[in-house]
């Protein structure tokens, strides 16, 4: 059984004083725990907005007029119950931070590919099993976040962005398939394959150690192929990130 909550109304002078300018000078939008379950239409006179935040609510449906916010440059909607994303979000091609964690998404619109200016993607606590192909096409990308889903290996896509720095795969089935002695072995826990500029000398003979010495070849398979790029698979609890929102 599913109960219904009712949206909290929302009028245009209630969301303009929601209004905040950040330290460099631009506008943004807060409406982070407003327990709202759609976006207020009157937010579409706000479309000159350089940030919006309306993480934390219960809003289930991304509108179309979100094509307006051809200024926006972050997009937070992470902890609402967002299960699909409209095609009009291509539109935002100054989009430089989209945080969706933390939803109810079991895919993605080939169309988030075309956000050509992307350079942090958080897609954590959903329910993916894949990415799209033209997220390979997000040649400013340095950051995507993919923990808490169904992967159960790598995206193919990510190979071919030559910018990323980490990628958080951390509790995610990836499955190891090849073994033929022992049970399909799966990582439940801290996952990251992250550049090698961005290790210590001893975090990076300790990836090394683990990727060539402890007889998982998944991890040798994985390390292997993204040698080339110079990522590193690393299981170090240490990478987890503080904020686990961004």
């Amino acid at each position: 059984m599913i109960l219904e909550t009712k949206s909290k109304k929302m009028t245009l002078k209630m969301a303009q004083n929601c209004v905040e300018l950040t330290l460099d000078g631009k506008h943004r939008l807060d409406l982070s725990f407003k327990g709202v379950t759609a976006v207020p239409k009157c937010v579409q006179k706000l479309f000159h907005m350089a940030e919006v935040d309306l993480s934390r609510n219960m809003i289930r449906k991304f509108p179309d007029f979100i094509a307006q916010f051809i200024k926006m440059t972050v997009l937070d909607l992470h902890s609402n119950c967002l299960e699909e994303l409209p095609v009009a979000i291509s539109y935002l091609q100054n989009l430089k931070v989209l945080n969706l964690c933390n939803n109810r998404l079991t895919s993605l619109p080939s169309e988030l590919g075309l956000l050509n200016k992307l350079q942090t993607l958080n897609l954590g606590l959903n329910q993916l099993e894949a990415l799209p192909a033209s997220i390979g096409a997000l040649e400013e990308l340095r950051h995507i976040g993919l923990s808490d889903n169904r992967f159960t290996r790598l995206p193919g896509c990510l190979l071919k962005l030559k910018k990323l720095e980490s990628i958080k795969m951390d509790r995610n089935p990836i499955i190891a398939e090849k073994i033929p002695t022992e049970k399909p072995v799966s990582i439940s826990e801290s996952f990251y394959l992250v550049k090698e500029s961005f290790l210590c000398k001893e975090c990076l003979n300790r990836c090394q150690f683990v990727s060539f010495t402890n007889g998982l070849p998944f991890i040798k398979e994985i390390f292997t192929t993204l040698s080339r790029s110079k990522y590193f698979a690393c299981c170090n609890k240490a990478w987890r990130y503080e904020n686990y929102y961004l």
